[in-house]
């Protein structure tokens, strides 16, 4: 559903929504950060596309076959808005995969570039990288971690490119330990770990998650479990509910008394209040002092409409554990 009165889909459509889109950043997106999502789907009233904006490069992603017919509308479009935009990067392989989609270049031929989210660097590659090459809806829970970190041992798990990492080091932390099973997603954490400065030591590990928090005494003053999707789909929403308890049970018994635990969930099918309940039965299990200190979400730049709440797919909580 696109408009509830009868007018033309065409390029001045989608130009239109693109300009309120940007007027929205605008206010919401602070000057020290070229990278953001500029349109969510129906949270921008564009059901099934997702565009994402990584200083002069573009990348969009269609999830339904309706958008994938529009994408030179939209390429044009985005041209007008962005006359510098040296690259458009269509990329809907994996989401419309049953209609054998390709991923192509629509504009330029690159696949790489240098990125600052709060002055913080990261490379981003939207050719080879999950999603749209990073996640971005973290940005305002990577800034608090950050701010939590001075002095302190962190844990990231499912650390991807490494952008908790990343805020840590930058925030002062004496050591971080970044984890995930591809070792592409270690390479890139480790790119992005020697784009910084600081002096904090880093250990980046390629293994299982679940293992490694099984193995091992160290414990820490800060752990992240920022987990994929464990459910896609409602047949599998038992299942996953199963896998974050287990999850966060393990997370709680990795972090020091007086720590902090930052724990999420993005799968859709998995609500706000059905993930607080298996955190609250995890922590029942811990036999830890636990204290809820904020409900974490997704940033400005991923709305949702207020019809449409499922929308809010991103769901966190931080906690203090003593």
């Amino acid at each position: 559903m696109l408009a509830f009165k009868n007018q033309s889909i065409d390029a001045d459509f989608y130009l239109q929504k693109f300009k309120d889109s940007i007027r929205l950043r605008k206010q919401i997106i602070s000057i020290d950060t070229d990278c953001f999502r500029l349109i969510h789907g129906e949270g921008d009233g564009l059901p099934g596309l997702i565009i994402d904006v990584y200083f002069k490069h573009i990348v969009v992603q269609a999830h339904s076959l309706g958008m994938h017919l529009q994408r030179e509308l939209i390429k044009d479009a985005l041209i007008q808005c962005f006359p510098e935009v040296k690259t458009i990067f269509y990329k809907s392989e994996t989401t419309l995969h049953a209609a054998k989609v390709t991923n192509e270049w629509l504009l330029g031929s690159e696949s790489e570039t240098l990125v600052k989210e709060h002055n913080v660097p990261f490379t981003v590659n939207w050719a080879e990288g999950q999603k749209t090459g990073f996640f971005l809806d973290q940005r305002d829970n990577r800034k608090l971690l950050g701010s939590l970190s001075k002095g302190k041992t962190v844990l990231n798990t499912f650390c991807y490119t490494g952008g908790f990492s990343s805020y840590a080091i930058e925030g002062g932390a004496s050591h971080v330990v970044s984890i995930d099973i591809s070792q592409k997603a270690i390479d890139m954490t480790e790119k992005n770990i020697a784009l910084l400065k600081s002096k904090s030591t880093h250990e980046a590990v390629c293994g299982d998650i679940f293992e490694y928090l099984k193995t091992g005494e160290e414990v820490f003053d800060i752990v992240v479990l920022d987990p994929p999707a464990f459910a896609k789909n409602l047949s599998a929403k038992h299942n996953a509910v199963q896998a974050y308890k287990r999850l966060n049970i393990a997370g709680m018994k990795k972090v020091k008394p007086g720590g902090f635990l930052f724990t999420f969930s993005c799968s859709q099918v998995i609500d706000k209040d059905l993930f607080a309940k298996t955190v609250y039965s995890a922590a029942i299990e811990s036999k830890r002092n636990i204290r809820i200190l904020k409900n974490l979400e997704q940033g400005g730049d991923h709305p949702v409409n207020i019809f449409h709440p499922e929308g809010q797919y991103l769901k966190g909580l931080l906690l203090f554990i003593d």
